[in-house]
């Protein structure tokens, strides 16, 4: 799968795919929204007011225009950006080179002296085919030293060509034929002979600075040329395979919908840099929420004064300022295996809104259970203090196999006790207790004492209760049982908090 990075070219005249620009744009909106983007119709309007002021053919300019209007989270913009690509690859002369791109690579055909009628203007307009692999590094090295745009996006055009493999129907990914053109090219390679040529041109007194300025700048055109060779083949493969198939291909989740227990480590990154904008408008709401959630007691003294000047008709009621209730949470989290990642983000979310909260007790479990609020005591860093749960925590009794039934009597010998109406218990975990036995009644009599007691499972729920699962002879004396795989869910059961 290749990453979404921009692709190169212009759209031309959106007319060569006979599609009327209102149709086109619908369709780019649909797409979004299939996508799991949310647009509404008033930002579909300022999408279309928009791009009414920027010329279509500049491909960069529709992009950010369309971005500016139809994107509202940053997280949101990779997903965006895949959707603008493949969706946008096959509108215009997708075959044919732009003639900025065919006058680049005339140009250095001519330089390298190859024979009339072969270069950019040969093979049916295609360009470079004539090129020997030689020449083709060349001519790649020449654009990368003057950083031209406009060669680099032919030589990406040829250098696929030449390398990449692309066959009709081939059931392959576009990494495999990236991954291709790239070992052939040996870019690593091209940047060192750039560097030494930098180094023989530079003067004598030439600071370091400078030159750090310099490699940086020839990193920035490879990449640049790694991004035209992946777009290429992207339209390669949306001519060969069609929008939708390559739209499903290359489509990622958003962060807010990426599955706990099976994220990547590139999306685990990006679910922890989605967590904290998450928590602060979760707080924010919270916080809102209590304002205006209730009234206070009503007040017969300021009523009456309110309403001497109607004679008491109508009556104008006053009520006391409300005091909002701040509940005591008690989390009791599994963290064994596949939800462990549930679990810490879970944990993670709690304490950074831990200001809406009286107070904030946990405890973890596998088999054997131990409390860690004093982890997170003390420290604003609550990845670290949740690291330390991972690597700190007495949570293994026998085996390290889940044991729910016996991790509960734990917790209730240890603080069940101290659970009061004011506490609000939160249970994370899948209920897989490989077959031990469940002890219920642990669970029936929190939810007795505390005045909300919910449960946090990771599965999906037509998992629930298949195999070694006990959810419900859990959920049957909880608030709530409740599908948490993402952080959309979980911001969802947050609003319950309140």
């Amino acid at each position: 799968m290749l990453p979404e990075t921009a692709g190169s070219g212009t759209l031309a005249t959106l007319a060569v795919t006979g599609e009327p620009f209102l149709e086109l744009l619908g369709g780019f909106i649909l797409a979004l929204r299939e996508a799991g983007l949310p647009v509404s119709l008033t930002e579909n309007l300022d999408a279309m007011e928009a791009v009414g002021h920027i010329p279509l053919e500049d491909r960069d300019a529709f992009k950010y225009a369309l971005a500016a209007t139809l994107v509202k989270n940053h997280s949101h913009w990779r997903v965006f950006e895949t959707v603008f690509e493949v969706y946008f690859s096959h509108r215009g002369s997708a075959h044919v080179l732009d003639e900025d791109a065919a006058a680049a690579l005339a140009e250095l055909e001519d330089q390298m002296d190859l024979p009339p009628g072969e270069g950019a203007t040969g093979a049916g307009g295609a360009g470079g085919e004539a090129m020997t692999p030689e020449e083709l590094a060349e001519a790649l090295y020449q654009s990368l030293l003057k950083g031209n745009d406009a060669q680099m996006r032919a030589v990406a055009r040829q250098a696929v060509r030449r390398y990449a493999g692309m066959e009709p129907g081939r059931p392959v990914g576009g990494t495999y034929y990236l991954y291709r053109t790239l070992r052939q090219l040996d870019l690593d390679g091209v940047l060192a002979k750039l560097l030494e040529a930098a180094k023989d041109a530079a003067p004598e007194d030439q600071n370091s600075l400078d030159a750090r300025l310099e490699a940086d700048e020839y990193e920035h055109r490879i990449n640049q040329l790694k991004s035209e060779i992946e777009a290429e083949i992207r339209r390669g493969l949306v001519a060969d395979r069609g929008v939708e198939a390559m739209s499903r291909t290359l489509r990622k989740p958003l962060p807010e919908d990426i599955d706990f227990m099976h994220a990547s480590r590139d999306e685990l990154k990006v679910l922890r840099q989605a967590i904290q904008p998450l928590t602060r408008k979760l707080a924010v709401r919270l916080a809102r929420k209590r304002r205006r959630g209730r009234r206070g007691p009503l007040d017969f003294r300021s009523t009456v004064r309110h309403s001497l000047s109607t004679g008491g008709v109508p009556a104008d009621p006053q009520f006391r300022p409300p005091r909002p209730h701040k509940p005591e949470i008690f989390v009791i989290a599994d963290i064994s295996g596949s939800v462990a990642a549930f679990a810490r983000f879970t944990l993670h979310l709690v304490y950074a809104l831990s200001g809406q909260f009286s107070r904030v007790r946990s405890f973890v479990f596998i088999d054997g259970i131990d409390e860690v609020t004093h982890m997170f005591e003390g420290t604003d860093d609550i990845m670290e203090a949740i690291h330390r749960v991972n690597t700190e925590a007495d949570v293994v009794w026998v085996d390290g196999h889940s044991d729910y039934g016996h991790a509960f009597e734990a917790f209730w010998e240890k603080a069940g006790r101290e659970i009061s109406p004011k506490s609000t218990v939160i249970i994370l975990g899948d209920a897989r207790n490989n077959y031990h036995a469940s002890q219920s009644w642990v669970v029936k009599e929190i939810a007795h004492r505390a005045r909300h007691t919910y449960w946090l499972n990771p599965e999906p729920k037509s998992y629930w209760d298949t195999g070694d699962s006990i959810v419900s002879d859990y959920a049957v004396y909880t608030d709530g049982a409740f599908e948490c795989r993402n952080l959309r869910q979980l911001e969802t059961f947050v609003d319950n908090l309140a």
